[in-house]
């Protein structure tokens, strides 16, 4: 670093790192209860990961099935993540969720209607009712467009294509952010009390993914080197349904609606093969014949949900073990089909995004063929361990809200209730981080120059590489492999510690990477400072995998293959070893991981989840 260089200094009372819901939604709060507040992303505004969920926003508004409630609501996220969801969390979701749809048509998001005129409500798995508010197949776009709107509205202080690799601290409290531009390299520090991880997802770790490039577990990392734990990371869900074909877009996303508004799953034998995969846990309430599933979307009253409905790591195994069979698709894959159960008009009206990525991309028409669909790494249940109520972590001034937070979802993810958790928690976390500030007074912790000093020297230690030079590319390319073929949606002891001893050499390798040039638009500096996340995250994922040794929701163990009423009361945390004085940058730490009881919920809230009606 130059001596004579400067450093970009701003002064905000909440930082929020990260500009999808769960970002926009915290930084109009804590603007909204006074705080000066700044919005980071790594990339342009509205680009953020959200604008992939397509199917809708989980909400029991009850505008389709006047039976359905919160409670309802709550008993379904909490069966679908196996009871292993903070019982707090999914109940503050389930009360919370209308009232943030309801805001969000406030502020002018359009939803698609119901002849009545109110908001329409579509079917996914794992819900007892339709329950997802929704926008065609756009929901997650129109979302972000009607909280963007909202935030400029605002005139709150949007930071676009900066990145975010160092969280400061002042006797243990976060005091501030370091980071850069990613077009200049020019440094920034931001001086904040409190700090709002809402960076998403890890899913860059693996090869075939859903998520976009800025996915690379950032906020999980920045909140192991500040201090804060991680839970049950061992849970990653893979969708059932992304494309395998072509190659270019293997893994995007193919709205779980598909299959909501009638599509099936058919193998290479044109059978469609769900009926011989219904888990006893949810038998009660699957249809078991083609007659009584294809009826429910007639009669959902009298007749049970279609298997192609259940939760989505129940599909994805049972897609999984279809392919391994040989019964898969020409590319890898298997066929989900609904071309040939909805008249074409019907398809391009409730899925327009689904028929022109298909037509585009891939040269299929939806209306007319079956797609051809496979498992895509796409959600990580496992995050920072925060409040329920509050969102914030163990870290006094650190909250997290959305993907990056754990505890909600338990060990599986209902399709739609992403969408929902960003804006209930969101909110929550831009709330407690401002009353935060307010009660912190003038008394404000503050970065220490050391601290910053020594931040801007680790951040620029790949182009100061020795000898033993490494390519970080090659790197990103191996672990992504090794998290792909080792630490997949099948995982055995014996892979998982083959894993760990390959994550092990590249975490030393990418000690040594190199990158040459300048900061100005190098996007191999880039990620060499990714790969440091990447590589933290994932062996913090292999290594929860290992720890549990049962199969719940995303996390399954052929060599443990049935779940263990044990483990349904334990979460696994996993906290870094202190690192050197001052920053927390670098990929130094030791990981631990420590078994914790899982909260029990109360007496009554307990009453509902044995209730198979």
């Amino acid at each position: 670093m130059p001596a004579e260089e400067t450093f970009e200094h701003h002064s905000y009372d909440v930082v929020v790192i990260g500009a999808g819901g769960a970002g926009l939604r915290a930084a109009v709060a804590a603007h909204e209860a006074g705080a000066r507040t700044a919005l980071i992303c790594r990339s342009l505004l509205g680009k953020a990961h959200t604008v992939m969920a397509e199917g809708g926003i989980a909400a029991a508004l009850g505008n389709l099935w006047p039976e359905d409630n919160w409670k309802v609501h709550f008993r379904d996220t909490m069966r679908g993540g196996k009871l292993l969801n903070h019982w707090r969390m999914a109940e503050l979701h389930a009360k919370e969720s209308p009232q943030r749809v309801y805001e969000l048509e406030q502020w002018g998001a359009l939803f698609d209607r119901t002849p009545a005129g109110k908001i329409s409500q579509r079917d996914f798995g794992g819900h007892r009712y339709a329950r997802l508010a929704h926008v065609g197949d756009r929901t997650g776009l129109e979302m972000i467009r009607a909280l963007q709107q909202r935030a400029v509205s605002l005139g709150i202080d949007v930071f676009m294509e900066f990145t975010v690799t160092d969280l400061l601290k002042d006797a243990g409290k976060i005091c501030g952010a370091f980071g850069y531009w990613r077009e200049s390299g020019r440094f920034v520090v931001f001086e904040a009390p409190a700090v709002v991880l809402a960076t998403g997802g890890i899913g860059k770790s693996w090869k075939v993914t859903s998520n976009s490039w800025e996915c690379t577990g950032d906020g999980h990392a920045l909140a192991l080197r500040a201090g804060a734990t991680l839970l049950n990371m061992e849970f990653v869900q893979f969708h059932p349904t992304g494309m395998v074909w072509p190659l270019s877009v293997r893994g995007l996303l193919v709205t779980e609606s598909v299959r909501g508004d009638g599509g099936v799953l058919v193998n290479s034998e044109k059978r469609r093969f769900m009926f011989d995969y219904i888990p006893e846990f949810f038998k009660a309430e699957t249809a078991d014949t083609i007659e009584e599933a294809d009826h429910w979307y007639t009669d959902k009253a009298n007749n049970r949900r279609p298997p192609e409905l259940l939760p989505r790591d129940e599909v994805a195994r049972a897609i999984n073990s279809e392919i391994k069979a040989g019964r898969g698709s020409p590319h890898g894959g298997i066929f989900l089909d609904i071309a040939s159960r909805r008249p074409p008009e019907f398809i391009q009206r409730r899925l327009p995004s689904m028929h022109h990525q298909f037509k585009e991309l891939a040269d299929v028409d939806i209306t007319k063929e079956p797609m051809e669909i496979g498992p895509t790494c796409h959600y990580a249940m496992g995050g920072v361990e925060v409040d329920p109520d509050s969102q914030a972590s163990v870290v006094p001034g650190l909250f997290a809200a959305g993907e990056v937070a754990g505890g909600m979802h338990g060990a599986n993810r209902l399709g739609g209730n992403s969408l929902s958790d960003l804006i209930v928690f969101g909110k929550r976390a831009g709330d407690y981080a401002a009353a935060y500030v307010k009660e912190l007074g003038p008394a404000r912790p503050k970065p220490a120059p050391a601290d910053v000093a020594l931040a801007a020297e680790d951040v620029l230690s790949p182009f100061k590489a020795g000898p033993a030079q490494e390519n970080p590319y090659t790197i990103q390319q191996e672990l992504q492999e090794t998290m792909q073929d080792l630490v997949g949606i099948i995982r055995v002891e014996h892979e998982l510690k083959e894993a760990l001893e390959k994550i092990a050499v590249l975490r030393a390798r990418a000690a040594n990477v190199s990158v040459e040039g300048n900061r100005q638009y190098n996007p191999g500096w880039h990620l060499a400072l990714d790969l440091r996340n990447m590589l933290l995250v994932s062996e913090a994922v292999a290594t929860a995998a290992m720890e549990r040794q049962e199969s719940r929701g995303g996390h399954t163990r052929n060599d443990y293959p049935m779940t263990d009423p044990y483990w349904g009361t334990q979460n696994v945390v996993v906290e870094l070893g202190a690192p050197a004085a001052g920053g927390t940058g670098g990929t130094g730490g030791t990981l631990s991981f420590r078994r914790q009881p899982l909260p029990k919920p109360p007496p009554g809230l307990a009453e509902l989840l044995e209730d198979d009606h």
